[in-house]
């Protein structure tokens, strides 16, 4: 068998051998000092008749080899022929290297599989990073736009998690613009109505949702007639508190349907308290550094820019740190730009010792990127770094039918409706079947079908049809089979895994041996939706093998007249079942032993 004691799983321990032998190259022909070996990797080929995995390596390197990039491949790939994991090296194209490996690496990797259980994959000694995601305007329930910044923000930071960092979940409490000003305005109304008077139709401008009624009820509870006598300098105050705490209720609730928490709630309002002005701390800090300066922003070319008045006035230097022009900090009203709070925010963040910072923003917010990568760059002098996620419109349909939502008319479906008209699990795995980036159909009537085109149901019936096999194999041939998962791990880890050997059992266990790497690419890049996509062509290769089986007896699961056979075939099926119960965990989806 393979030694893999050196790697965590099978592509690491391909990479660490592919760079062996880059450096052995390097010291026999003295290469320069210091070259980065980092660049080299080893991944699957994007066309799996080429082989089993690919290396750059020749194409990274052979600039500091002083060589052409398909001679210097040809010496690499010298060298790995002679690893006897290695059953095949090919030079293709201007210098790339396809590898075929023995098969008795798959059957070592499906033991690595069962040896590390629910830690396959999982990665040690990350950096610490701060995810902000949701942070919805606490103006009322959560529709099912907020939906998938929740959800992918949720699965971003498990997957980070998972790849070994230490993650902190965050939410960015709007608490401090005009728009808190509005809820508490529509809030009086039905604090009014509360206490009897007939308020008529909502004004347009404020919120006229019944979520404001039991805040006017509470607040009649609590005041009485009281607020009524007052200005409404004096009850804003009170009645805006008491708006955004139970709006932050609902919206908490809201996110429990999802399964989704917070570790960090951050009050935009704290950053501008009296005597503890962040947003002037941020301003005076960026003066002193040269980064802020009073000037006159030219006119805007093409669409006007939002935040463009032609006077002079404090600007922040963008265009120093990448932005296309420098920003306002501060209205024409003394107040501060929202921008200006954006930035003592970030920079709040990374005092609390965030370099890495990751914000997940709706899709109408992607001209707001720049400006802010520049004010990280500038308030961390360049020790900081902000990656900015866009998560596209959700259309809501029902049998192919939009469903309208308008949150100001009070006109709109609700995240909380949502979930419980298709559970939890089915709103989480959808909003990641798609790229973040692209818009996203969600049909309720669709992600209720039990069928291959839905994929949760798709991916979680390959879990229950992995249990139902090994309830077979318990009643048929393996009385003993243990129904704790470590146990039955434990039970199986023995088996003559080598026997699995024709092309489909094969196939099945390369997916799983490209589990560890998936995961590594889709961390890096910030993409839990790699996952999804992975557990869906996963559960597919499954079930096919299944279905072959019913017309290739050879091919079944359970063998009765070969209990060795059987016996390595659920090692492959524990395989399965563990890589999709890390998958959907990582998903926040349920893994289910049964399907009903």
């Amino acid at each position: 068998m393979p030694d893999t004691s050196s790697a965590p799983h099978l592509f690491a321990d391909v990479l660490a051998r592919v760079h062996a032998a880059c450096r052995a190259l390097a010291a026999e022909a003295n290469w320069p000092e210091g070259i980065d070996f980092s660049r080299v990797v080893v991944e699957p080929p994007r066309d799996t008749t080429h082989g089993d995995m690919a290396t750059n390596a020749a194409m990274v390197l052979a600039k500091e080899a002083k060589a052409k990039p398909r001679d210097l491949a040809e010496q690499i790939a010298e060298r790995l022929r002679a690893d006897a994991l290695i059953a095949k090296v090919d030079v293709a194209g201007p210098g790339f290297i396809n590898l075929t490996l023995q098969p008795a690496a798959w059957a070592e990797a499906l033991r690595t599989v069962l040896r590390e259980g629910a830690d396959y994959g999982r990665v040690r000694g990350g950096s610490r990073v701060n995810v902000e995601y949701v942070s919805a305007n606490p103006t009322g329930p959560m529709h099912v736009g907020h939906c998938r910044g929740a959800v992918f923000g949720d699965a971003l930071a498990s997957l980070l998690q998972f790849a070994g960092h230490d993650v902190t979940r965050e939410y960015y409490i709007n608490d401090a613009g005009a728009q808190v000003d509005v809820l508490a305005r529509s809030a009086f109304l039905r604090y009014r109505e509360a206490l009897g008077e007939d308020i008529g139709a909502i004004p347009d401008g404020l919120y006229p949702g019944d979520y404001l009624k039991p805040v006017g009820q509470a607040l009649a509870q609590e005041h009485g007639e009281a607020l009524r006598a007052m200005s409404e300098a004096q009850w804003l105050p009170t009645v805006r508190a008491k708006a955004i705490a139970m709006m932050m209720d609902m919206i908490k609730d809201d996110l429990a349907a999802l399964n989704i928490r917070h570790d960090v709630f951050f009050s935009e309002r704290s950053l501008i308290e009296t005597g503890n002005n962040k947003v002037a701390e941020t301003i005076d800090f960026l003066k002193a550094k040269g980064d802020i300066y009073e000037g006159r922003l030219p006119p805007p070319k093409g669409a006007p820019i939002e935040d463009w008045e032609d006077r002079v006035q404090l600007l922040f230097r963008a265009t120093a740190y990448g932005d296309d022009v420098d920003r306002p900090l501060i209205k024409s009203d003394g107040s501060y730009t929202y921008f200006a709070s954006d930035i003592a925010y970030h920079k709040n963040k990374f005092d609390r010792g965030f370099a890495d910072m990751i914000d997940v923003w709706g899709a109408d917010h992607g001209g707001y990127i720049k400006r802010m990568q520049a004010a990280v760059k500038a308030t961390t002098s360049g020790k900081g770094a902000l990656d900015v996620k866009i998560v596209q419109l959700v259309k809501l349909l029902r049998n192919g039918e939009p469903v309208k939502m308008s949150k100001r008319s009070g006109d709109f479906v609700t995240l909380r409706e949502v979930v419980d008209e298709v559970g939890q699990d089915a709103v989480r795995f959808m909003m990641l079947y798609r790229k973040n980036d692209a818009v996203l159909d969600f049909d309720l009537a669709k992600v209720m079908e039990q069928s291959r085109d839905n994929p949760v149901f798709y991916v979680q019936y390959g879990h229950a049809r992995g249990h139902s096999i090994f309830r077979n194999a318990r009643a048929e041939m393996f009385p003993n089979l243990p129904e704790d998962a470590g146990e039955r791990i434990a039970w199986l880890a023995e088996s003559a895994v080598e026997r699995l050997s024709d092309p489909v059992e094969l196939d099945l266990l390369k997916r799983l041996a490209i589990y560890p790497r998936m995961l590594e690419a889709a961390a890096a890049a910030h993409e839990p939706h790699r996952i999804a996509f992975y557990l869906y062509d996963l559960a597919s290769e499954f079930h096919a093998l299944w279905t072959k089986g019913r017309d290739l007896p050879y091919l079944r699961f359970i063998i009765n007249n070969d209990a060795d056979l059987t016996k390595a075939r659920l090692a492959m099926v524990q395989g399965v079942v563990s890589v999709l119960a890390s998958g959907l965990a990582i998903l926040g989806v349920h893994a289910p032993d049964e399907m009903r």
